[in-house]
């Protein structure tokens, strides 16, 4: 898993948020950033950041 995949999925993860328009310096990069978002994330990952403080308890994850 990637640190872009879960930057990606965890901005869209908010109810608030309709899309996320990641910069791009080449077109290859636009695939790139598909590929990020479907990449899949575990479910453990969300819970050790909550874990560890790094996110608040009540923030919304991927597939919460």
């Amino acid at each position: 898993m990637s640190i872009k995949s879960a930057a990606l999925q965890f901005s869209l993860a908010h109810p608030a948020v309709a899309a996320v328009i990641p910069g791009a310096t080449k077109p290859s990069r636009i695939a790139e950033d598909i590929a990020a978002s479907n990449e899949s994330v575990p479910q453990e990952f969300w819970s050790a950041l909550r874990e560890q403080g790094l996110i608040a308890t009540d923030a919304p994850t991927p597939a919460s």
